[in-house]
């Protein structure tokens, strides 16, 4: 038997910044995850500076820490798709419970109307609960929408079947057929 190996992932070839400001960084971290670090340092701590001023003791960890998890965390290769960094996947996962998608109908042919559109409620299934529950509940719900009906406007209410599959023998489908039917496709063949 013959064994082989599917290699789906593209070769993945990171730079690394071994050195930064002459400060020796020893095997190197990897170029994108320092420049999203940056980027992420300067969108944080740029509006905490504004506001608040420059940190104390105290309030360093929050100026510092949120975007040091950030581009630790999210410059790790996802669980779920290898060839993605997780800061990919989550903000898909935010744009889709935020903003949602437009439906693809006929392969793109039409354009969905706003009606085929998914409601914000049903993308957040699961998860509303917990925020319903919390002290600001009036205000999830009036930014969730009302429940709407489950069938969409236009059509009916569901049909729901209840089918039971059964195996008849020859002997039933030659009854259902009657005799003179049998005789003639047997009178046929011969």
């Amino acid at each position: 038997m013959r064994v082989g190996q599917t290699l789906t992932r593209h070769f993945d070839l990171e730079t690394k910044q071994h050195e930064l400001l002459g400060m020796d960084l020893g095997e190197g971290a990897p170029r994108r995850a320092l420049i999203l670090g940056l980027i992420l340092y300067v969108v944080w701590t740029g509006p905490l500076l504004l506001l608040f001023g420059f940190p104390n003791e105290v309030t360093f960890t929050i100026y510092f820490l949120p975007p040091l998890i950030t581009a630790v965390y999210g410059t790790q290769r996802s669980t779920k798709l290898e060839r993605r960094w997780n800061i990919a996947n989550w903000a898909i996962s935010a744009r889709y419970l935020v903003l949602g998608h437009r439906p693809i109908i006929c392969g793109g042919r039409r354009a969905a109307t706003r009606s085929e559109w998914m409601p914000r409620r049903a993308r957040w299934a699961g998860k509303t609960e917990l925020l319903l529950a919390s002290p600001l509940g009036g205000l999830v719900e009036r930014w969730l929408g009302e429940e709407e009906d489950s069938t969409p406007a236009g059509a009916g209410s569901p049909i729901r079947l209840a089918a039971r599959p059964r195996l008849y023998g020859p002997d039933a489908v030659a009854k259902a057929y009657g005799r003179k039917a049998l005789a003639q496709h047997q009178g046929g063949k011969r």
